[in-house]
């Protein structure tokens, strides 16, 4: 048996922070241990830089991809020396998304991997999703490979980030595919309303549904399109952002009509494909109007599992997608993101 010690980033797109995770590894049967983990809030101008980076020069971007780099390593760095973790084999990183439009052939994380190994010393794999789009695949959604490989009793994965997302087996292959826009939505709103978050989807519960936008939502051409399929923040400005200027309302009932449109959106991916129990995570699992209405519209066994698994389950698997690409092992599935081939992806520094 082989065992590795590894770090996990992940900066999501609703930027809640910076994600670290520490596992280890035993192999070759991938089990797997978070032995500590937490996320690191985003100083406010850092979430300021990120949430303004689509709008930046050539220049400016490269230089905030440098630092970001460097923030990412010293991050780690830090967290290493707070909890005297002195045995870590590499680094994984995801980086931050600041363009992801595969259809017309790019995407790009920033975080030099670079900064993160001049910073702790360690080597470092990232850049995942760059060459997926290269090979015509959508780039997305990644976290299918950890899904098959480490949570594979399970139905379903279902992730509640920025986005949700859904992996499955399907005709002998993993499928997944992002379903809907989330926390990218929601968040916003809340923000209007003095928060950072819709807490226990309150805000939402006590809000009206507006029903002409509601139908609106559930008509939009992605959601009748096939997979493989992935969005992105460029969609929500091209398709949501029109409806919003169409139907101007009280946050509340945006809140309420979006946590509507989610759950009837996924409560569909899970009826129609017969999925017998699925396993949330990510920030959406703490929103309870949210899962009540989910858990309204579906047969389905919607499983919880514990708070490590649900808060870092998508830092943990890029920790394992860079274990796979430092064996040479496949790391991306063509199932999932409809590249010409399976590959193994990741630029490895140091």
């Amino acid at each position: 048996m082989k065992t590795l010690f590894a770090i996990g980033l992940m900066s999501g797109t609703s930027l809640d922070g910076l994600d670290i995770c520490y596992v280890r590894f035993d192999l070759p049967d991938y089990q797997f241990e978070i032995i500590k983990a937490e996320t690191i809030t985003y100083p406010p101008e850092w979430k300021e830089k990120l949430k303004n980076s689509i709008h930046l020069s050539a220049k400016k971007l490269t230089k905030l991809d440098f630092d970001y780099g460097v923030f990412l390593g010293s991050s780690t760095r830090n967290f290493l020396e707070k909890h005297s973790i002195e045995k870590v084999d590499f680094i994984a990183s995801h980086g931050h998304t600041v363009f992801h439009n595969p259809a017309e052939n790019y995407t790009l994380q920033i975080g030099k991997g670079q900064g993160i190994l001049a910073q702790t010393g360690i080597q470092t794999v990232f850049d995942f999703r760059s060459q997926d789009v290269i090979f015509g695949g959508q780039g997305a959604p990644l976290v299918p490979i950890g899904d098959e490989l480490l949570f594979g009793k399970f139905d379903a994965c279902l992730n509640l980030g920025g986005f949700s997302n859904i992996s499955f087996r399907k005709n002998q292959n993993r499928i997944a595919f992002d379903i809907s826009p989330f926390n990218i939505l929601l968040n916003p709103l809340a923000e209007k309303l003095g928060k950072n978050y819709d807490e226990n989807g309150n805000f939402a519960r006590s809000g009206n549904l507006n029903f002409e936008f509601l139908r609106k939502l559930n008509i939009l051409d992605y959601y009748q399109k096939l997979p493989p399929k992935s969005l992105g923040v460029e969609w929500c400005r091209k398709e949501i952002n029109p409806l919003l200027n169409e139907f101007p309302d009280r946050p509340e009932n945006l809140l309420a009509s979006f946590t509507e449109h989610f759950a009837v959106q996924i409560a569909r991916v899970l009826n129609e494909n017969s999925i017998r129990n699925v396993l949330v995570t990510g920030g959406g699992v703490y929103n309870q109007f949210f899962i009540e209405n989910l858990k309204s519209k579906t047969e389905c066994e919607i499983i919880i599992p514990d708070k490590s698994v649900i808060e870092f389950k998508e830092a943990l698997i890029f920790a394992f997608m860079g274990m796979l690409r430092l064996e040479n092992k496949i790391n991306v599935l063509s199932s999932v993101t409809g590249a010409v081939r399976n590959h193994s992806s990741g630029n490895i520094i140091g």
